[in-house]
């Protein structure tokens, strides 16, 4: 079974992960993990928070000598900033009167009012500090690591950004191939392919930063190199597709997600939205001319490079709040303010990578299994011959 879970609050010691369910025997490199959390930590917008700290992936359990031993992994990325926040997050109780920083102006787009009343709660930290997008970082670690085993059965993740705000790129950057993704600069500040429109986004978050507000935008993220098979049509919570909207809507401030041509094809007929099947004798393989499907048909990835794009709300920790109402008073306030970015998108785009990731990896994982990557690669070689015998 693959599964996947989290701890950790924003401020606390660290924040912990544990996947349970890749095979034994894969590499593990720690550096690589480390670049992709380097990645999430930066772009274009990002706060005073991304100065403090300076992630590193830190192996507790399920990894010995530098491989994968099958047991699950747990590893652990400490938060810097914890130093600061000893009383505050102190697991242990605290002497009355203590600096306990415990916000009561419920932010308006946050979890904070809702949290409070699930948890019946006036101390809004309580419920904050594990909504907050710090614990994203867990998910690029645990993201990487699944990116490993899907490289090496020749499987690609990349993203980039299509819009901050109203800034949007040019219509030849729409439908970049999987190719050009790829090959973005990881230190572009706004992961955008279209120089052009990366100069606009950035002065859209410059002029964001000085009215005290934040921007949000559009992210397409793309894998390469998926083979046809996985997920199901069966179930309806074993449709691929559907976990992959599940896993990037959890993304922090993702308010909706497009698979392939999904939103236009609503305003289109049938003849203009299905792609139609080609054979290549010599290939001995189907292939289609389009991909408005975004590579999962029924469910199921039909082996074109699977798309989905993610639009971001602006984040709702504003530098000059909303008006909102003190849970403790009833009295109108100005909304509380935590230390908080401009724009998100640009990280936002590495933490979508590392949920497609998570997802295709337990579609893999389910459809080739093995306790083993031995194991596992011959399964997946044999199916690769079923493939071109079909």
């Amino acid at each position: 079974m693959f599964r996947y879970l989290s701890a950790g609050e924003s401020h606390g010691q660290c924040l912990t992960g544990i996947l349970e369910g890749l095979p034994a025997g894969l590499p593990i490199d720690v550096p690589y993990i480390d670049a992709q959390l380097r990645r999430r930590q930066s772009g274009y917008g990002r706060g005073a928070r991304m100065r403090i700290e300076s992630d590193r992936v830190e192996f507790i359990a399920g990894v010995r000598h530098g491989r994968t031993i099958g047991s699950p992994i747990c590893f652990r990325i400490a938060n810097k900033d914890w130093e600061n926040w000893r009383t505050a997050m102190s697991p242990e109780p605290v002497p009355a009167g203590s600096d306990t920083r415990r916000p009561a102006r419920a932010r308006p787009g946050h979890v904070d009012l809702a949290g409070a009343l699930k948890f019946q709660t006036h101390d809004i930290r309580d419920v904050l500090e594990r909504a907050s997008a710090r614990e994203t970082a867990a998910r690029v670690a645990a993201g990487a690591l699944c990116r490993l085993l899907l490289a090496r059965f020749g499987i690609e993740i990349g993203s980039h950004v299509l819009a901050i705000g109203h800034e949007m790129v040019g219509e030849p950057f729409l439908d970049l191939a999987a190719e050009r993704i790829m090959a973005i600069d990881p230190e572009s500040p706004v992961r955008c392919a279209d120089p052009e429109a990366a100069a606009r986004m950035q002065a859209a978050i410059d002029a964001a930063r000085r009215a005290g507000d934040t921007v949000g935008g559009i992210i397409e993220v793309v894998a390469a190199g998926v083979p046809p098979g996985l997920g199901s049509h069966a179930q309806w919570d074993r449709r691929l597709d559907g976990l992959l909207g599940q896993a990037l809507m959890s993304i922090p401030a993702a308010k909706a997600v497009e698979i392939g041509s999904g939103v236009r094809a609503a305003g289109a007929r049938g003849s203009e939205v299905h792609d139609e099947i080609h054979y290549d004798r010599a290939a001995r393989r189907f292939y289609r001319k389009t991909n408005r499907a975004g590579g999962i048909e029924g469910g199921i990835s039909n082996g074109a490079d699977i798309r989905a794009r993610v639009y971001m709300k602006p984040i709702p920790t504003l530098a000059r709040p909303l008006m909102s109402v003190d849970i403790e008073t009833k009295e109108a306030a100005a909304a509380s303010y935590e230390r908080s970015d401009v724009c998100v998108v640009p990280a936002a785009a590495v933490v979508a990578e590392a949920m497609l990731a998570l997802v295709l990896a337990a579609a893999f994982l389910e459809k080739f299994g093995g306790d083993s990557l031995a194991e596992t690669e011959a399964n997946f070689s044999n199916y690769q011959g079923m493939l071109d015998r079909f």
